[in-house]
């Protein structure tokens, strides 16, 4: 799991996502995932492309695919389910509004730095 955990951050980083945070989930009952991997992007277009690149980074490195893409028509908010990892990738103003990661505030966290 770190490692397409890690696969997926460095293809978010690639493609200049911001606030980049991973949340370790398997610690509750009843979760879907075992860990959320969170950030944001200013447009729509930077949305989908961080979507793009985190495809083909965990596909030629790995050789995992995402078992479903949701949000790609509209990419204000794209969810990529990696079975044991779901990916949420918002555009800014959508990330701010949902707080998705205040969710499971209790949840072990961990930041990665945002490529320059």
């Amino acid at each position: 799991m770190d490692k397409l955990i890690n696969t997926i951050v460095e293809a978010i980083q690639d493609k200049k996502g911001k606030n980049i945070i991973s949340l370790d989930l398997s610690g509750f009952d009843g979760t879907i995932c075992s860990a959320f991997v969170i950030c944001n992007a200013d447009s729509t277009t930077q949305v989908e492309a961080i979507a793009h690149g985190i495809e083909e980074k965990t596909e030629e490195v790995l050789g995992e695919k995402p078992i479903r893409i949701e949000g790609l028509t509209n990419s204000v908010w794209v969810a990529m389910d990696y079975g044991e990892i779901i990916v949420h990738i918002f555009q800014t103003e959508l990330r701010d509004f949902y707080k998705l990661e205040q969710l499971r505030a209790d949840a072990p966290m961990t930041r990665y730095e945002s490529e320059s």
